[in-house]
């Protein structure tokens, strides 16, 4: 074991990884995957038994197929999303879905990844999720405040439109929230874009979970 898989090992030691995918073959391997990257893993070939595992212990990183034995990945991620337990989730592709990938980056997955997998991608994603100052909690008003680098450059009004928007709210709800026309809010999420140097809305939600 070379120094750097000794450090990311040691880091990563008491950090969950549940992987949920329909094909046991893939679970296994990326249960080996990450347990020589240090991580405790567990997998679930369908989503009634992840689910029940949630109450007895909520991972740190979840990888999430978008079609699990008839149930969709994407409500998965959602649920696990509202129910605000800070599990960073991965979703897995069994096929390229542009559509679906920007689903899933807008209801708040850290990545999309298509089969086959690219495993040194995968872990790099996982590690750079992991490193990187990001903070999501939850305020008393229930958005979730938003701390990424370069935030610091944002106006308060750019501010509270990158929080509506990571929060999943359209121009017009955001407008209407902050008494701004859904055009302003479109020209303020253009400059928070730029000073945050996303490329789009799916790019700017990457950057958010993984800045």
């Amino acid at each position: 074991m070379n120094e750097q898989t000794y450090y990311h090992s040691i880091y990563n030691r008491d950090r969950l990884l549940a992987i949920v995918d329909p094909d046991p073959t893939i679970c296994e391997a990326l249960s080996v995957l990450f347990r020589l990257e240090g991580f405790q893993t567990s997998f679930f070939l369908d989503v009634p038994g992840f689910m029940a595992s949630l109450e007895r212990q909520s991972p740190d990183i979840a990888v999430i197929n978008f079609t699990v034995s008839g149930h969709d990945g994407l409500s998965v991620l959602r649920r696990l999303k509202a129910q605000r337990m800070g599990t960073i989730v991965f979703m897995l592709s069994d096929v390229p879905d542009v559509e679906g990938a920007v689903a899933a980056m807008k209801a708040g997955a850290a990545d999309v990844i298509a089969k086959p997998i690219d495993s040194e991608y995968l872990v790099r994603g996982v590690r750079e999720v992991l490193r990187q100052d990001v903070h999501i909690g939850v305020g008393a008003s229930g958005r979730r405040p938003i701390e990424v680098r370069g935030f610091s450059q944002l106006t308060p009004r750019e501010r509270e439109v990158l929080e509506l928007i990571s929060n999943g709210q359209s121009n017009k709800e955001a407008g209407r929230e902050l008494g701004i026309s859904p055009r302003t809010v479109e020209v303020h999420r253009a400059r928070v874009m730029e000073k945050l140097g996303a490329r789009n809305t799916a790019d700017l939600m990457r950057i958010v979970l993984t800045s």
